[in-house]
């Protein structure tokens, strides 16, 4: 027999699942499908067939192998790819339990990668969802239908990771190696991920990955991040490596380097995703993601 924890902890994740779903289909329906559609259909030409050359053809699609063979003039024919497939790279890592405004970060997290979800059922594409830490937690394969987009919102809000770390880089290995056909992707994080000397850790692994699929970033952060308040000596603990020490807030000098030392981290995002052309919005805890996620699709 269940115990009656079970069943109330059960019954507790269906609430949240059906709360979700309710708010973000609205805002799919509503808002995202015409803009979803706009940004990501149409964007890749599947080559179909070829046929013989016909007036009024354009010559820059001429099949010059098959021409040469057949010593008959021949053309590529392409149709548009209507489907599409897209995957979200959601961090579960420790810090997305961070939040000091409305929500924690993980749970902006959850509701973004929830409508994503929904417009892409909306406009009948495959949905697959990859969670990850410093490690893959979870790989749900593309798929369509309600069932399958409850599945990823049920492991969106309720999956305990093994680990607490962050390793952006092994996520996007996994997609690269995982899906072969090119895919619109998503990584959502904070994208809190960088060495001792702060440098991002994830940029081979995300210049090749966007190499072969479509990439966008969805940054996460909370007000409190940018910037520390005064408020005299704080002992402050790392949420991956759970490490502590004792910070004194009202030392300008340390809230100075603080607060540079993260915009520095901000440039560097901003150069890296320049470089490599891939589309990226940074949103806030206590901002309307809406607005974030619009600026984001009419990048597209």
């Amino acid at each position: 027999m269940p115990s009656s924890s079970h069943n109330a902890s059960a019954a507790d994740l269906l609430g949240k699942v059906r709360k979700i779903e309710i708010k973000t289909r609205a805002l799919s329906h509503q808002i995202f499908a015409g803009e979803y559609h706009s940004a990501f259909k149409g964007r890749g030409m599947a080559f179909s067939e070829v046929r013989e050359y016909q007036w009024g053809d354009d010559v820059r699609s001429m099949d010059w192998n098959v021409t040469a063979r057949l010593r008959t003039p021949y053309v590529k024919v392409f149709e548009e790819e209507r489907e599409l497939t897209v995957v979200l790279l959601v961090d579960v890592s420790g810090s997305g339990f961070f939040g000091t405004a409305s929500r924690t970060k993980r749970e902006l997290l959850a509701e973004i990668a929830a409508v994503l979800s929904f417009s892409a059922i909306l406009n009948n594409d495959k949905v697959g969802a990859l969670f990850f830490s410093d490690r893959i937690e979870k790989f749900i394969p593309p798929g369509k239908g309600r069932s399958h987009l409850l599945h990823i919102i049920r492991e969106i809000i309720d999956l305990e990771p093994a680990s607490e770390g962050t390793d952006i880089g092994e996520a996007l290995r996994y997609l690269t190696n995982a899906i072969k056909k090119r895919c619109t992707a998503f990584v959502l994080s904070d994208m809190m991920d960088v060495d001792g000397d702060g440098n991002l850790r994830y940029e081979d692994a995300l210049k090749v990955a966007a190499g072969r699929h479509d990439v966008s970033v969805i940054k996460v952060h909370d007000p409190r991040e940018q910037s520390l308040p005064d408020v005299g000596l704080v002992n402050v603990q790392d949420l991956e490596t759970g490490s502590g020490s004792w910070i004194n807030t009202s030392s300008s000098r340390v809230r100075n380097a603080y607060a540079a030392w993260y915009r520095d981290m901000a440039e560097k995002e901003k150069s890296l995703f320049n470089r490599y052309k891939v589309d990226s919005v940074d949103i806030a805890t206590n901002e309307d993601y809406v607005k974030g996620l619009m600026t984001l699709f009419s990048k597209k």
